[in-house]
């Protein structure tokens, strides 16, 4: 009578964070000793499963959805040893627990994407601000080097015509003398 007992438990759970989520696991157990499980349970497979899915909502029930689905491990091995140490008077060794599955429902799932959608876009936004900021100051520690010398001014105008005419378009271009164009900007 020494085989493996498996038991697959599904149960709806209500999370620490009010949040109702279905939770697949499975319990494999063993009869380690067959006169005590028969003498001193009724049935120890049915109280097996009883007392796992029982555990199951206990513990899940005191962590936050994030815990759930990052720590399933450390959850699995916690439910383990609560179980075994409550079938051990029965004869029963609960050799693993597994957390299979955890579902949300859909209204949660589409409520989560929508606010890393929305995440996301404040972080574009922050970044594409940080790159006008940059820009800005780029621009004007230029400005302020073209106003420190006129010549500079007369230079960055003949690279921008030589980049200009340089292209195969149908720019038509009319230079004018810097100083020309000195009197509007004053």
């Amino acid at each position: 009578m020494n085989y493996l007992l498996v038991i697959d438990i599904v149960s709806l759970i209500l999370s620490k964070d009010s949040v109702t989520i279905a939770v697949d696991a499975v319990v494999y157990s063993r009869v380690s000793n067959p006169t005590i499980s028969i003498t001193n349970v009724e049935n120890y497979k049915r109280s097996t499963e009883l007392l796992a899915q029982t555990t199951l909502r206990n513990i899940l029930g005191t962590k936050s959805l994030g815990e759930i689905l990052s720590d399933r491990e450390q959850i699995s091995h916690s439910i383990q040893s609560i179980l075994d140490e409550a079938t051990d008077p029965w004869g029963v060794k609960v050799e693993r627990v597994e957390v299979k599955d955890v579902r949300l429902p859909v209204q949660l799932q589409r409520a989560m994407a929508a606010e890393a959608e929305a995440s996301r876009e404040a972080r574009a936004k922050v970044i594409a601000a940080e790159g006008e900021h940059n820009a800005s100051r780029a621009l004007k520690e230029a400005a302020d080097v073209i106003a420190s010398s006129p010549a500079a001014l007369q230079l960055r105008y003949l690279q921008t015509l030589n980049a200009i005419s340089a292209e195969k378009n149908s720019t038509i271009i009319f230079p004018l003398p810097i100083e020309m164009m000195a009197q509007w900007t004053k």
